[in-house]
């Protein structure tokens, strides 16, 4: 069976977000809105390790009717200010994918794009039934970096979210959605067991445990586009100008990995 699971990202929930993360926020009133209408739609929310083990091998559970994926990028601290009680309120779990260095702390390197959480707030998430994923730590585009440099955004992320949490992280979520085959293979053996990429196209178990892909809700997505992504509907016509830019900006940097692998070479 394929069927077709819709996992939403989401970034900041703010009332003033900064001009970095306002595109990719949404307001405390329209997240408060959009969990309604996941409940008015009869739909059951699922933690990304949840959905991986329904998908992971023969004899594993059905998925419950009408099952959603809600999961926030990064760490901003409107998570925990205006997100939690829209989730608790409908009992609604969630993943949260955190880059550690971003996070307000003792293992802050900054670089954090608008106010970020605490450790004491993630801790109040994760009792809250939200799950804690990895994000690396500096947030990079790790599809750039050396080998050295990737094994150490995905060990330091996982060893301080442990650290902290005292439960290791068993998801992972690329930072802006860039993988590739090696970076996957590399993701696998820190010990992640599943990881998210972006996609703008529904989740499904075909796309394996470390591609599958999400739902970009934005700053301007109304209600009745909400709600058609939630259903499958219209997803190819609403993201078009998103996946034109993708691929747009894959072939620049591939070009740029190739570029960088000629030097080497060179030297």
């Amino acid at each position: 069976m394929n069927a077709a699971v819709p996992v939403l990202m989401y970034h900041a929930v703010a009332d003033q977000p900064n001009a970095a993360t306002r595109d990719l926020s949404v307001s405390p009133a329209a997240f408060a809105e959009q969990m309604a209408v996941l409940r008015e739609l009869g739909r059951h929310p699922l933690t990304t390790a949840e959905l991986a083990a329904h998908w992971r091998g023969p004899g594993s559970r059905p998925l419950p009717r009408g099952p959603v994926l809600i999961t926030f990028d990064d760490g901003y601290e409107g998570v925990h200010r205006h997100a939690l009680p829209a989730l608790a309120e409908h009992g609604f779990p969630a993943t949260l994918f955190v880059s550690t260095g971003w996070l307000r702390g003792a293992h802050d390197t900054g670089g954090g794009l608008d106010a970020m959480l605490d450790w004491d707030q993630v801790r109040e998430l994760a009792a809250a039934g939200v799950e804690i994923g990895g994000h690396s730590h500096t947030h990079p585009q790790l599809d750039q970096l050396d080998d050295d440099a990737l094994w150490t955004e995905l060990i330091r992320c996982k060893e301080i979210v442990a650290g902290e949490l005292g439960a290791v992280p068993v998801s992972f979520a690329y930072p802006y959605g860039y993988s590739s085959r090696r970076v996957r293979a590399r993701v696998r053996a820190a010990g992640y067991r599943q990881a998210l990429a972006v996609g703008n196209a529904p989740a499904r178990r075909s796309q394996g445990p470390y591609a599958m892909r999400r739902l970009t809700v934005r700053r301007s997505t109304t209600v009745e586009e909400f709600t058609r992504l939630v259903q499958g509907r219209s997803i190819a016509r609403d993201f078009a100008r998103d996946r034109a830019l993708t691929k747009g900006y894959a072939l620049v940097r591939r070009a740029r990995q190739l570029g960088r692998k000629a030097s080497l070479t060179r030297v």
